[in-house]
């Protein structure tokens, strides 16, 4: 592994030998002593903003509008986050019943990097505020055509444990780690940048990564270059799922994705993902803001194409500026007349691609499950047929496919003494007529009641003490979600960078978005950007010199997240 770039980027300190290590806690050291300068220079760049004269409203205290409330905030500007749940997080929040907590949604950690930089530009460590725990192995495939797989990133022995399975596959794994090592470094830069003007596309940081998107090829294809065994494809393309999309659909692009878990680690935030945005909003507060849960916004204050306030069922409040974190396609059909919108109409964007939903099983049980890893994917053993199912029929599978975690093997803070907190995702369509999830809800949680008993959790009925549900139609009506769709706008080549609503929003004046439905997308680590994004654009528009996105140090990697597990 190239030693330069795994300083720049890994999530802990490079292997090697001493000298090396120390080399680089060295380099880290004189890194971070810049970072202080740079971010009291941050705090002089503001200043000309007239900060505290300038109101900002944030719709959403989801993990995008959190991380856009700390960089406002941090900047001297009078930050409002206004969310309509009586937590913060959004789908990044936590479920506590009967001394059980579940992440709602998320739960764990890719690419703390970019996260670790919003914290150090407010003046935080990430892994002091939440620490945090590298898993090895990162999760257990179960292949319902046969076999397992134990996920590590150590390549020599997942390079065995490939061969194991697939015997001369193995040496695929090597050349897949580099060349998704150099197409990430490619592409970073456009996924941390706008794309406003049809002629961003021509930059030309985005002209020489054209080489490697290859619109041409679906991810499936593109892991076939690397593997035989179709088992061995799946281990290295179900990714596509975490933007809600096929890997037969999914542009090549997101091989990335499964590299970014070998490569920086599938991490395990103590307490959860949930306590991640808990600790974000304590955070905001601790920097000047404000957060209001419980306070839906119920209306926009337009002065021609611009937001000039909000109004929800407490007051108006006035702004200068406004973030939307809520769920694009949701809030722009409750909250902006349709006549304000031309190339995001209702009419359009019923005819845009969106993602699949999830059902959820949120269970505590009785007794521990040692045996049980910290995430398990059972992958249908007709993966293709269940894939169809969810995207073109819109029908519930026999054999659905189903990741279960297990955090108790890990984090013991989660569930009573004795007792596991389990939660169960099962990737279905769409909200659509076919299903009529008031009738279907209870047969699909048989079928996937007894798929949990088939991984080894035995007499799982008997041992529930207490259970949430969560449909589509929950996400929908519940949560405010267009479709139920919890990936948002799919990640189609037509549907990403200039295509995708813009960070500064192209329709209205003086709106910014974060979140899954903008630029980059979809993912933790994308939505951050999105923050980053959305803030630059936000200062600039403001007379603010935008320094949020420059990396204030992109070489501090290993020292931002020191101390981790």
């Amino acid at each position: 592994m190239d030693a330069t770039f795994r300083s720049r980027w890994a999530g802990t300190l490079i292997s090697g030998p001493a000298s090396s290590e120390l080399r680089q806690l060295a380099f880290s050291a004189r890194r971070l002593s810049s970072l202080s300068v740079r971010i009291k220079s941050l705090a002089k760049q503001f200043d000309g903003i007239d900060s505290m004269s300038r109101e900002v409203i944030v719709v959403g205290a989801g993990p995008g509008g959190l991380a856009a409330a700390m960089l406002l905030a941090r900047a001297g500007l009078k930050v409002r986050v206004l969310e309509r749940q009586p937590y913060v997080g959004g789908r990044t929040s936590s479920i506590e019943r009967d001394g059980f907590r579940f992440d709602r949604g998320p739960t764990f950690f890719l690419y703390p990097r970019i996260l670790s930089e919003i914290f150090a530009s407010c003046g935080y460590r990430l892994m002091d505020e939440v620490p945090m725990k590298r898993l090895d192995p990162q999760y257990r495939l179960v292949f319902g055509e046969s076999g397992r797989l134990d996920c590590t990133p150590d390549v020599a022995r997942m390079e065995a444990e490939i061969n194991r399975l697939a015997p001369g596959d193995g040496a695929g794994f090597g050349r897949f780690i580099a060349e998704n090592r150099e197409k990430l470094n490619s592409f970073q830069p456009i996924l941390e940048a706008p794309f406003y003007r049809r002629r961003d596309l021509l930059r030309p940081d985005v002209l020489r990564s054209a080489s490697k998107l290859k619109p041409w090829r679906s991810l499936h294809s593109e892991v076939g270059q690397y593997f035989s065994d179709p088992r061995m494809k799946l281990a290295f393309t179900f990714q596509g799922k975490y933007l809600g999309m096929s890997p037969f659909q999914c542009p090549s692009l997101f091989s990335i994705l499964a590299f970014l878990e070998y490569e920086h680690g599938v991490w395990h935030p103590y307490g959860g993902c949930g306590r991640v945005s808990d600790r974000m909003a304590e955070l905001v507060g601790e920097l000047g803001g404000e957060i209001h849960t419980g306070e839906p916004v119920e209306g926009l204050e337009f002065v021609g194409r611009r937001v000039v306030g909000v109004k929800t069922k407490r007051r108006h409040y006035s702004c200068d500026s406004l973030v939307i974190n809520a769920d694009f396609a949701q809030t722009m059909t409750e909250l902006v007349p349709n006549n304000l919108r031309r190339r995001w109409s209702d009419q359009k964007l019923a005819k845009k691609k969106f993602s699949c939903s999830t059902f959820m099983l949120y269970l505590g049980i009785e007794g521990m499950l040692p045996e049980l890893a910290h995430h398990t994917i059972y992958l249908a053993d007709d993966y293709r047929q269940n894939l169809a199912d969810i995207e073109s029929l819109h029908r519930l599978s026999d054999d659905p496919s189903i990741y279960v975690q297990n955090p108790g093997v890990t984090d013991g803070s989660l569930a009573p003494a004795g007792a596991s907190a389990l939660y169960v995702l099962v990737p279905v369509s769409q909200m659509h007529a076919n299903i009529d999830w008031a009738k279907q809800a209870a047969p699909l949680r048989e079928r996937v009641l007894d798929r949990l008993e088939k991984l080894g959790i035995a007499n799982i009925r008997e041992r529930i003490r207490t259970e949430v549900v969560t449909t589509p139609a929950d996400w929908q009506n519940e949560h405010h979600i267009y479709r139920g769709a919890t990936f948002n706008l799919a990640h189609n080549l037509g549907q990403m960078l200039y295509w995708r609503p813009h960070n500064r929003f192209e329709e209205l004046d003086g709106v910014y978005l974060v979140g899954g439905g903008t630029h980059p997308g979809s993912g933790l680590p994308t939505i951050y950007s999105s923050a980053r994004i959305a803030v630059d654009s936000l200062l600039e528009d403001l007379g603010a010199q935008a320094a949020t996105t420059e990396t204030v140090a992109p070489m501090l990697a290993p020292a931002l997240l020191a101390g981790a597990e």
